[in-house]
């Protein structure tokens, strides 16, 4: 009822031709969604208060056992990028008699096992049962964890992070992919905030664990701190891995009566296809076309732009630890004074994820997140004041990490079918988001400490080219909503799919 008191004195303000295009719109929605229900028969005859209660009950079900699934292996997926930068910390540079510059070539390579895998298997898993690929390849990389500790020579550390990056390429990916398929665009942000956020909380966990273990278990059997370090986070990840192959759904129209009764099956697909205005995500494709389509779009290569630019303005990220050691704490306190940022991060993050979905805008939710990385990375490398380093720290994590959540949830939003074109396109925009870790380690040497001026103003270019190509990226989107609004005015047909901004 206040909705609807709202609405009704928001379009007393308007013009009597606008309230008609809203109340024409609104009819259409309402029509379409009927004629979505004849393709499903246990929807068919239901009321529209029963197909309510229907969509709750599938929404709770995803909300309770997907999402914290994937939550819980991003988390680890995240944990296992990063693990190396406290590990550096406690020695592993130093046993492993490895220069900055061989330490920075196995950041890099990292990235080039990422790039290679991630276009094709995310196609693969695409036309595939993800309940079966995501935790197996999630196994693969938590095996190659365990088997770090080995690692006595610069080359393994490279050869092993190589093939972390190549089994762990696929997952991010793929989990958008995933999200994007069982959520509506509205819902979509906020997921994508709470998943995406294990992003940020690995680094939260990260440090507390890096204060447990590395300063209390050296030499414990023989190890240093950082082989404990990485051989129990593998054991955790194997662990975590093993619950995907219960927990996680396959698409909305493969998966059986194991996770939904039939009725919600039927909602689960309906849902989904009001949302994407009546596209099927099935009518997929062979494997090469959805990439071909994806490298056609004009939207690929935008996202793509997006997405490196927020990851150059998220390069600080594998230096954490070494920045916050400039600024004069103990060993353990470094390790501890990690956790606020990231916390502060994590609940922006789910604020502004939430805000963006209700109100359909990605744009300048990108914008206003990434100004304030770029106050933060301003401040870092002007002053040597402690207190002001820290909150300058503060603002660089509260950035590109939403930045970069909301630009995943916009580039699905906006391409929403078929599913192989969708695969493509989040794979191949980060596939080249990720080129920027083949050079930005190289900004963040030890002969930069303790400002790191040059890493952040790297960071102050990312921020940058962020806004410009949100800016574009909106241009486009509204180009082409007027080039519908044309095409109706034309034939009288109305369509109410619109390309959010």
């Amino acid at each position: 009822m206040a909705a609807q008191l709202d609405r009704s004195q928001s379009q007393a303000s308007l013009s009597s031709k606008e309230r008609g295009i809203i109340e024409l719109v609104e009819n259409a929605q309402d029509s379409e969604a009927d004629n979505y229900l004849h393709g499903f028969d246990l929807l068919a005859g239901k009321s529209k208060e029963e197909l309510a209660l229907l969509n709750k009950k599938v929404l709770r079900k995803l909300d309770w056992k997907f999402l914290p699934c994937i939550t819980a292996m991003l988390l680890m997926n995240y944990l296992d990028r990063i693990n190396v930068s406290n590990a550096r910390l406690a020695g592993m540079q130093r046993d492993n008699h490895m220069t900055d510059v061989q330490w920075s070539a196995g950041i890099s390579l990292f990235y080039v096992g990422y790039i290679i895998s991630q276009v094709p298997a995310n196609v693969i898993i695409a036309k595939g049962n993800p309940r079966i690929l995501l935790p197996c390849v999630m196994l693969a990389w938590s095996v190659v964890t365990i088997c770090m500790p080995a690692v006595t020579r610069p080359w393994g550390f490279m050869l092993c992070r190589f093939l972390v990056g190549l089994t762990e390429g696929p997952f991010v990916p793929a989990v958008a992919l995933l999200t994007s398929s069982w959520y509506t665009k509205q819902e979509s942000p906020l997921r994508m905030g709470i998943w995406h956020a294990g992003n940020i909380v690995s680094n939260v966990i990260s440090g507390l664990l890096s204060a447990a273990i590395l300063k209390n278990m050296d030499e414990v059997a023989g190890l240093h701190s950082w082989q404990w370090f990485l051989l129990l986070e593998g054991i955790v990840s194997i662990c975590v891995a093993l619950t995907g192959f219960w927990l996680l759904p396959n698409w909305p129209s493969t998966t059986g009566t194991y996770y939904f009764t039939a009725e919600e099956s039927q909602m689960s697909q309906y849902r989904v296809l009001v949302s994407a205005g009546g596209a099927s995500e099935d009518d997929e494709g062979d494997y090469l076309g959805g990439i071909w389509q994806a490298m056609k779009d004009p939207f690929t290569w935008m996202f793509a732009a997006m997405h490196f630019s927020l990851i150059v303005a998220q390069s600080f990220k594998d230096f954490f630890p070494s920045i916050v050691s400039t600024l004069g704490f103990g060993e353990t306190e470094t390790y501890l004074v990690q956790a606020p940022p990231y916390l502060i991060a994590y609940i922006v993050t789910l604020v502004v994820s939430w805000s963006s979905g209700r109100m359909l805008e990605h744009c300048w939710h990108i914008i206003g997140s990434i100004s304030v990385c770029l106050i933060g990375a301003a401040t870092m490398i002007s002053t040597l004041n402690v207190g002001a380093r820290y909150f300058s720290l503060i603002l660089l994590c509260s950035g590109p990490f939403v930045g970069l959540n909301i630009q995943l949830s916009w580039e699905t939003a906006v391409v929403p079918r078929p599913r192989t074109k969708r695969a493509a396109l989040i794979a191949i925009a980060n596939c080249v988001s990720s080129v920027s870790h083949w050079f930005t380690p190289y900004f963040f040497l030890t002969s930069q400490e303790p400002l790191y001026q040059t890493g952040g103003g790297a960071i102050i270019v990312g921020t940058g080219l962020t806004i410009i190509s949100a800016l574009v990226t909106r241009w486009w989107c509204q180009r082409k909503n007027k080039a519908i609004v044309a095409r109706e005015t034309e034939t009288g047909d109305c369509n109410t799919w619109r390309f959010v901004t």
